[in-house]
């Protein structure tokens, strides 16, 4: 039998971030709005409407429509987003920013298709490895696959190294080898993805002088205060300027021009800044709790499909916060990894909430 168990701890926490992110970007964005704009509120009502409001509808869409048709189109989906990324090479239709060529030009908006393929990947690769199960027998059968599922890895790496967008590549990467050790595959081919995954990683951080001298700088290597290290030693006086309590919300010094990207990469430093070390911890501690309730109905559920499915959902979500957090506190190098459901940038928010909607709907569908 099956039974409506919605999910009201995992709808209400999200409730909760996305307020927090709508509150937090009222009080950032009035500065970057003002000198871009001539108004404070642009940047506000671009992502109440192009985001929060986008990701409402295609929210509830995930959440209505059957886990079945998502399956059933997991592949079309994942290509379409495929052929959507080798658009933004194409002039005229691509725009590129920081010298990185990621979005795609709508005229009244953008996107990037980046942060869309995340979540398609997650649908193809759970649709994948469940139908594989099926047929797994052989070693040589194993092999297969395993060989099939690097290609498809390699696709996206090839894509998003032309785009040089490797942080969203390493999220990628760590969801799928998540998911694939999931699927009760061979504990070999587990770790020989993991040593691959390392080793790639290394390559591309070695061929690239920027992304070294990054790492360079998180390991004290390179001091260079008013250069390469100006972005995280602003950071994390911002974040220590905030104390046990905070400076208030809407109270922020360091928003004034200090530290760069404050209304999307390095927005969790103004809310330690404003809402102290409790603010932070209360937090960390709402997106703990969505990882509980992912990894719950993960566990619930007894379709294969849907498990791996909440458990990419889930791990994908929550790397992305240890990444961007991370790289707040100088424990990782800097990304491109917006903070979910804070972060202004319209295409990660309706991904993420999409994302929910799918969890929230195979809540509903548990087995008693």
């Amino acid at each position: 039998m099956r039974s409506s168990r919605f999910d009201y701890y995992l709808f209400g926490v999200v409730a909760i971030l996305l307020t927090i992110g709508i509150v937090v970007l009222a009080s950032v964005s009035t500065i970057f709005s003002q000198e871009n704009f001539g108004n404070t509120t642009h940047y506000l009502f671009h992502q109440i409407i192009y985001g929060l409001i986008s990701g409402i509808v295609l929210g509830f869409i995930a959440f209505k429509v059957k886990l079945t048709t998502i399956k059933k189109w997991a592949l079309l989906i994942v290509l379409l987003n495929l052929i959507l990324m080798v658009l933004v090479f194409i002039p005229g239709l691509g725009i590129t920013a920081g010298g990185a060529s990621r979005w795609l030009n709508l005229g009244i908006t953008s996107f990037q298709p980046s942060e869309f393929i995340k979540l398609a990947f997650i649908f193809y690769l759970a649709a994948w490895l469940t139908s594989l199960k099926r047929i797994r027998q052989s070693a040589k059968e194993k092999s297969i696959e395993f060989i099939s599922f690097l290609v498809i890895i390699g696709v996206l790496i090839f894509l998003l190294t032309l785009q040089s967008d490797i942080s969203t590549l390493g999220v990628i990467i760590i969801v799928a080898a998540v998911m694939y050790f999931s699927s009760d595959t061979s504990l070999w081919y587990s770790v020989l993805l993991a040593l691959i995954s390392i080793g790639s990683f290394f390559l591309l951080i070695k061929i690239a002088p920027y992304r070294m001298k990054r790492v360079q700088v998180l390991l004290g290597l390179i001091k260079d205060p008013m250069g390469l290290g100006y972005q995280i030693k602003q950071i994390l006086i911002t974040i220590g300027s905030g104390g046990l309590f905070g400076l208030g919300l809407g109270m922020s010094n360091q928003k004034f021009g200090f530290i760069p990207q404050t209304i999307s990469d390095s927005i969790f430093a103004i809310i330690a800044e404003e809402t102290g070390f409790i603010g932070s911890v209360v937090l960390i501690l709402l997106f703990l709790i969505l990882f509980w309730r992912g990894f719950r109905i993960s566990k619930k559920t007894e379709d294969g499909f849907s498990k791996l499915l909440a458990i990419g959902i889930s791990s994908w979500i929550c790397i992305q916060v240890f990444v961007n957090i991370g790289a707040m506190v100088g424990i990782l190098p800097l990304t491109g990894i917006p903070l979910p459901f804070i972060s202004y940038g319209g295409s990660h928010l309706i991904t993420e909430m999409v994302g929910v909607g799918v969890l929230l709907n195979i809540s509903k569908s548990e087995r008693k």
